[in-house]
């Protein structure tokens, strides 16, 4: 028995003791046979053959609408894409701030900006916040878990700001948290509590938004478990259903009668609306105004939700930057601006593009995507490598347990901080004490077409050429 074992033994150590040799002394050998095979293959085989056939293929379709094709044939199901749009839309980049140099000079770093904003300054009881960012509307339950609503809620009352409810349920204990709450009153039976009504900040009759539009839908009850069911008021095998009108035969008097309505329950915080930008933004604004509303959330292109169909996100609809040039302007000509607050979203990422739409004429910003990672920060590697960092945030995630509330709070706090600083850094360097002193006579844009259609400057053309132009 010991001599079997010897010889097994022996047999392993000199095998083990081969392999080193050969990979120590043989892998070029072996490597340079594998390219010289492969190579062959690919350089011989005919094209309709050739592995390498993928690559024209993928330049033709690209590699997500191969992905997602593959999907819909898989399914025969309509498409849930999360994040919004992925296509290239026009956007925020090609226009940069004109700082002060010479005269005026830049601002002292250690004065204060004042970053306030009052929204709804014509309602009774105007929302004012200290910041000019927002947490945008996430839904509990349909979109986000418990803990990572509860962690935004505490994050926008410790930074002096106001998050949005979602069209989800509304959780007590994140009442509780914010400082500045508003309800998204949207087309659902959940969340229409007057106890609830009564305690918000704002209101916000949600008539779209940008990645979905108008559409409604049904959650099924695999999809949305735990909690949110009870808070939402939903039986054991109900399917949650956002209605595509708040009434049937909806009209434009029935809209204005539900925003009088939630005016007087509430005794006069602003009553707004949230819509995606279309096409007929004009029109649309003038609806609105007819409705008396106090401020208008408008829901750009690249606006993201947890899944839409990508037709919805894709092809309905126009960019942020179009959307709120052309609100601005709409505003300004009825002489509204000033009057009817407005909020700017719908792919607005990093403390630039925030910076540039208050410019352009908004008076604050939802902030969401950018939101959403940073809330999760550094704890989205608990589903990293082989899951999506979102599964840590999804009240379906697979790593929703794991999030833990203190460190969401704290990065989530320190982002909207730290964007808050670099706000202010920019304005300082424009001369500005005040984000009130903000306009885009502050913008140039370094493409011309972008310069056109907003109405400012072109970087190419002499400064004297464009003052006497104003």
């Amino acid at each position: 028995m010991l001599n079997i074992f010897y010889y097994l033994t022996f047999a392993m150590v000199t095998f083990i003791f081969l392999l080193f040799v050969f990979m120590l002394f043989g892998w070029r050998w072996l490597m340079k046979r594998m390219v010289k095979q492969m190579g062959k293959i690919i350089l011989t085989d005919s094209y309709q053959e050739n592995v390498m056939e993928l690559m024209p293929g993928l330049r033709h379709m690209g590699i997500q609408n191969m992905l997602e094709n593959s999907l819909r044939a898989e399914t025969g199901d309509v498409l849930h894409r999360p994040m919004g749009s992925s296509k290239k839309w026009p956007h925020l980049d090609q226009i940069t701030f004109i700082p002060a140099q010479t005269t005026p000079f830049p601002i002292d770093g250690e004065e204060d900006v004042d970053v306030q904003v009052t929204i709804g300054p014509n309602a009774k009881k105007p929302m004012k916040i200290k910041i000019p960012l927002m947490i945008s509307g996430m839904a509990y339950g349909i979109a986000l878990s418990e803990e990572v609503r509860l962690s935004l809620a505490e994050a926008a009352n410790n930074a002096g700001t106001a998050i949005n409810s979602g069209e989800g349920g509304v959780l007590p204990e994140e009442l509780d948290a914010a400082g500045k709450y508003i309800l998204q009153f949207s087309k659902t039976k959940w969340a229409k509590e007057e106890e609830v009504i009564k305690r918000a900040d704002m209101i916000e009759v949600k008539l779209g938004q940008g990645a979905l539009f108008g559409t409604g839908g049904k959650i099924s009850p695999k999809n949305l478990t735990g909690r949110a069911r009870e808070v939402m008021g939903l039986k054991e095998n109900e399917d949650a259903v956002i209605y595509d009108n708040f009434v049937e035969n909806q009209t434009l008097d029935d809209l204005k009668e539900l925003v009088d309505e939630l005016r007087g329950l509430t005794g006069g915080v602003p009553i707004g609306v949230k819509m995606g930008a279309g096409g007929k933004i004009e029109e649309d604004i003038d609806h609105l105004i007819y409705m008396g509303v106090d401020y208008i959330a408008i829901d750009g292109g690249q606006a993201a939700t947890l899944g839409a169909p990508p037709i919805l996100s894709d092809d309905i609809g126009i960019p942020t930057l179009h959307a709120i040039v052309r609100a601005v302007n709409h505003l300004e000509k009825r002489n509204m601006k000033g009057k009817i607050s407005l909020i700017a979203c719908g792919g607005l990422l990093v403390p630039g593009h925030f910076l540039k739409v208050l410019a352009l004429g908004a008076d604050a910003v939802y902030v969401g995507s950018a939101m959403l990672f940073a809330v999760s920060h550094p704890q989205s590697l608990n589903a990293m490598p082989f899951e999506p960092p979102t599964q840590v945030v999804w009240n379906q995630g697979k790593y929703k347990d794991q999030f833990k509330i203190e460190e969401g709070v704290k990065s989530a706090e320190k982002f909207l901080t730290a964007s808050t600083e670099e706000i202010k850094m920019a304005l300082r360097a424009m001369g500005k004490r005040s984000l009130k002193e903000l306009s885009k006579k502050d913008l140039v844009s370094y493409d011309e077409l972008t310069a056109k259609m907003t109405g400012i400057p072109f970087s190419f053309e002499p400064w004297e050429n464009k003052q006497m132009e104003s």
